[in-house]
């Protein structure tokens, strides 16, 4: 499901207005910018690891980016890189994957292959190899103010979390892939009866995947640069 519409839902009519009323850098969005008005990048405009190739620093009143950093090769130099586009006054608003919500501890990903790291929030210690504390990546920014850092879970079943799964749970896994995209072909977009599923191969030991639905299982941070 579409990332960025799905948490502009759970934002408020206010949130628009305040970060995004100016110059919007949209990264990784594909056909779902965050708004209307924003310049996207993505693969078509370039190599979003090597930004600083692409587009002058200090260019943009908003840098936004939902479920991209996870991609980067190196996550600290595409978080630098990101941050210098934003204007002196400006923001720049990440969404990334919760760890424990969505990879379930397990590494690599079971449900995006192209992960290159995980991440968590104010959390000391991780099972991951690849993990990232974002509010951490946040401190090391120059002139960063956090205005904001959660971890968004609307809709999503605690009890459906899953631990590392068994030869059967793997052929689970690889069956209701299928079946999601078979369903989404035929216009099928009942959540009650993927759900009526997941429930019974979960007891079985498949891990699910909630954000193929309305759920979340994501962090989000929000930053200012403060004029130096």
């Amino acid at each position: 499901m579409d990332e960025a519409a799905k948490t502009n839902r759970v934002r408020g009519p206010d949130f628009a207005a305040r970060y995004f009323s100016g110059r919007v850098l949209d990264i990784g969005c594909g056909g779902d910018p965050v708004t209307p008005h924003a310049v996207p990048f993505d693969k078509p405009q370039g190599d979003a690891n090597n930004i600083l190739d692409y587009l002058a620093p200090e260019s943009f009143d908003c840098v936004h980016r939902s479920h991209a950093l996870e991609h980067m090769r190196d996550v600290p130099k595409a978080f630098r890189d990101w941050w210098a586009l934003v204007k002196p006054g400006g923001f720049m608003i990440a969404v990334v994957p919760d760890e424990n919500l969505y990879e379930q501890g397990n590494w690599p990903s079971l449900f995006n292959s192209d992960h290159k790291a995980t991440f968590r929030l104010d959390r000391a210690s991780t099972w991951s190899p690849v993990s990232h504390d974002l509010r951490q990546l946040a401190e090391g920014l120059p002139n960063c103010t956090i205005i904001d850092a959660r971890i968004q879970s609307d809709g999503y079943d605690h009890t459906l979390t899953s631990s590392r799964p068994g030869m059967i749970g793997r052929a689970l896994l690889g069956w209701a892939s299928l079946r999601y995209r078979i369903l989404w072909r035929l216009g099928v977009r009942s959540e009650t009866a993927l759900t009526i599923f997941d429930r019974i191969e979960n007891r079985m030991g498949r891990p699910i995947d909630q954000t193929l639905g309305r759920a979340m299982a994501q962090i989000q941070i929000i930053l200012r640069k403060d004029p130096v």
